[in-house]
């Protein structure tokens, strides 16, 4: 059986630009982790970095940047939800990408069973314990056991909101219950674009 030989040379550091560039062709949605702090305030955050981790126990997981001033606030309540944003919701992800400021003004919610909001147009929505942080480089990996699921007559059945090389997009021919595996393989991507910063954010804000 073959065996693993570790390398004798130092690793070469990624050139950032590069690492950015290169990791942009990923296309991700896009989702807001939402929480109630103990004084009864939302805070929340946009997020591309969500997947789900395992069945058996039920896992999810996402990476705030280490600098981030919502994961404090987040982490200091023990407990999440996980938006999935639908493609009608570019600018609600915005509003949630920014550091500082009332991210929910305007916004229409409802809290969950474990007290943190539930966006109302959200495609879907998690409800989550945090289970373990981790270090992660310049961002923490952060799991999450799943406690609560959107009601399957609460699901929205609409494109979701993707990302893709810094620009917003969703699947064609965009019709609601696009996200078959036909109009999947049929992906398109809008022209309207963001900027790196806009792109770092939506994992620091």
């Amino acid at each position: 059986m073959p065996t693993y030989t570790p390398p004798t040379t130092p690793a070469t550091r990624c050139d950032d630009a590069a690492m950015r560039d290169t990791l942009s062709r990923f296309c991700t949605g896009v989702a807001v982790i939402t929480a109630s702090q103990p004084d009864g305030r939302p805070a929340g955050m946009a997020v591309q970095s969500f997947s789900s981790v395992s069945l058996d126990p039920p896992l999810v997981c996402f990476c705030p940047a280490g600098t981030s001033t919502t994961w404090p606030k987040i982490n200091a309540v023990g407990r999440f939800a996980v938006n999935v944003l639908a493609a009608d919701q570019q600018e609600l992800c915005r509003q949630f990408a920014v550091t500082g400021g009332d991210k929910f003004t305007g916004v229409d919610w409802r809290s969950g069973i474990n007290g943190a909001p539930l966006l109302t147009a959200a495609l879907a929505t998690i409800e989550c314990e945090v289970a373990d942080v981790l270090p992660g480089g310049d961002h923490l990996i952060v799991l999450g056991r799943v406690t609560a699921l959107t009601p399957p007559e609460r699901l929205r059945e609409t494109d979701p909101l993707l990302y893709f090389r810094r620009t917003y997009g969703r699947l064609g021919p965009s019709s609601p219950g696009a996200a078959s595996a036909s109009a999947a393989s049929a992906a398109t991507i809008s022209s309207k674009s963001a900027s790196i910063a806009s792109a770092r954010s939506r994992s620091e804000a």
